[in-house]
C-alpha cells in the first residue's frame, strides 16, 4: 500500500506569498489545497479532510483566530499553525487559547516551517498509535498477542518477545505495508530520540527478522532516512 500524501489547508490571502508556499510544500510532497480568506477557508474545510491547517492571522472577511474557532468546533484533533506578521505576546497567546499547535512570525525560514510540520504530524500520529486497544494481530502466518507478549507461527508453539520486541513489532503491525517512523518508535518506546537509541532499535528490528524469516511472505524494510515498513506480501 502506497502511502498517501499529507493533505493541508493553506489559508493565506497574500496571492504571491499564498502561490510560492503552496508550490514549496507541493515539492515537499504534500498535498495543499489554497484558499485566499478566512471564509473561503471554512467552505474549503468543511467540504474536506485535511492532516493540517496553515492559516494567517490577518485576513480580509475573516481573521485566523475565527477561522480557527470555526475549525476547532468541527474538528478538536486537526493540528493548525499560525502564521503573522505580528510578534505581539497577545496575539501569540490569543493564538494558543483558541487551540494552534504553532505559531511562525513572517518573514519565516521555509525549512523551519517544514521541520514544525514534520514534528506535528509525528506527534499527533504519536497520539493517534498510543491510543490504539488493538491487541492481536494476524501477521502472515504469524499470530501476535501483544498483552502476552506471544508470536506464534502457524498455530505451533509460542514465541515469548521482550517487552521491547513486543511494542516494536505492535507498532508495526499497525502501521502494516505502510511507513513507521523511526523517529515515531523510538520517541514511544525508548522515549528518547538520539544515536545510541537509534542504533538500540536497529538492534531490535534485526531480532524481529530473525523471528519472522519463518514465513517468507513477511519482511521488514528499511526505509532509508524515514523508518521501516513490515510488509506482508499476500
Amino acid at each position: 500500500m502506497e502511502e498517501k500524501n499529507k493533505k493541508i489547508l493553506l489559508v493565506e490571502d497574500d496571492p504571491n506569498f499564498g502561490t510560492i508556499l503552496k508550490d514549496y510544500l507541493m515539492m515537499n510532497d504534500y498535498d495543499v489545497v489554497h484558499a485566499k480568506n478566512g471564509m473561503e477557508g471554512f467552505e474549503k474545510f468543511k467540504k474536506d479532510d485535511y492532516d493540517l491547517c496553515i492559516l494567517d492571522v490577518m485576513m480580509p472577511y475573516k481573521d485566523g483566530f475565527t477561522l480557527a474557532k470555526e475549525i476547532r468546533e468541527k474538528n478538536k484533533e486537526v493540528p493548525i499553525v499560525f502564521l503573522t506578521a505580528k510578534t505581539m505576546k497577545e496575539d501569540v497567546l490569543k493564538g494558543y487559547k483558541v487551540g494552534a499547535d504553532d505559531y511562525l512570525n513572517k518573514p519565516f525560514d521555509s525549512e523551519v516551517l517544514l521541520m514544525k510540520i514534520k514534528a506535528i504530524m509525528q506527534r499527533k500520529a504519536t497520539e493517534t498509535i498510543s491510543d490504539s486497544k488493538q491487541f492481536e494481530f494476524k501477521i502472515g502466518d504469524f499470530d501476535l498477542n501483544s498483552k502476552l507478549r506471544f508470536l506464534r507461527y502457524k498455530g505451533g508453539e509460542p514465541v515469548k518477545l521482550s517487552p521491547k520486541e513486543n511494542e516494536l513489532l505492535r507498532l508495526l503491525a499497525l502501521h502494516e505495508n505502510d511507513l513507521m517512523p523511526r523517529a515515531l518508535a523510538l520517541t514511544k518506546i525508548w522515549r528518547d530520540d538520539n544515536y545510541f537509541t537509534s542504533r538500540s532499535m536497529d538492534v531490535y528490528i534485526a531480532k524481529l527478522r530473525k523471528y519472522l524469516k519463518l514465513d517468507e511472505k513477511v519482511e521488514i524494510l528499511n526505509i532509508h532516512g524515514e523508518g521501516f515498513r513490515l510488509v506482508v506480501n499476500s
